[in-house]
């Protein structure tokens, strides 16, 4: 399924489903709590700074143009709030929507931090759960709703972007003029060894705080 998001209606979905699977006691949300959310400085990247001026006429788009988000008037409610509707529209379980949360919210990651951050809105009992997951979301026909991305110099793990975007978003950039023809492979610097090192440490301490507080 073709949903085009843009960069700031990911964020709003993405934000929406962080908070009814993490605090669901806080959901449905008001715009001003939508606005946070879309605005946290964690678990987000990039870090943006929305006002309610830019996120209410995406809201309007995502709510009568794509019909992924609805509005919420529970008795006694004096303002509204807004629910999405990715579970119905895309058909996912739990799993698979905790997935897409961290793909919307971080851009692509690979299969170990994907773990480690999700566990707050998802528990996934080891690596080959996360892979399961994706596989599936890859899987889907006519559209994929995630993609594998060619993997990273020094890096051990692909890593995986959501496809519910314009296509334009997984586009690689256009060189200005093709390297140099070289039978020799480019030696790995120091920065993008010492990177990739650091993410998959990071992946791995997620990881094992998300058993922790799993048995806790």
């Amino acid at each position: 399924m073709k949903l085009n998001l843009g960069p700031l209606e990911g964020r709003i979905l993405g934000g929406l489903v962080e908070k009814e699977l993490a605090t669901p006691e806080y959901y449905p949300l008001t715009l001003n709590a939508l606005v946070a959310a879309c605005n946290q400085k964690n678990n987000r990247d990039p870090v943006m700074q929305l006002s309610t001026d830019e996120i209410s006429p995406a809201l309007t788009v995502l709510q009568y143009d794509k019909k992924l988000v609805a509005t919420f008037s529970g008795s006694g409610a004096r303002v509204v709030k807004y629910t999405h509707r990715l579970t119905e529209t895309l058909g996912v379980d739990t799993p698979e929507l905790a997935i897409l949360c961290e793909l919307l919210l971080r851009g692509p990651q690979t299969p170990g931090e994907l773990r480690g951050r999700a566990a707050r809105l998802h528990p996934f009992a080891s690596p080959a759960d996360v892979k399961a997951v994706l596989g599936a979301l890859a899987a889907r026909q006519p559209d994929p709703y995630v993609v594998e991305l060619p993997r990273a110099a020094g890096c051990k793990e692909n890593r995986f972007a959501h496809a519910l975007g314009d296509a334009s978003v997984l586009a690689p950039p256009v060189a200005a003029a093709p390297p140099p023809v070289s039978s020799q492979p480019r030696p790995l610097s120091g920065s993008e060894a010492r990177i990739c090192a650091l993410e998959e440490r990071i992946a791995a301490l997620e990881a094992r705080l998300a058993a922790l507080q799993g048995h806790s």
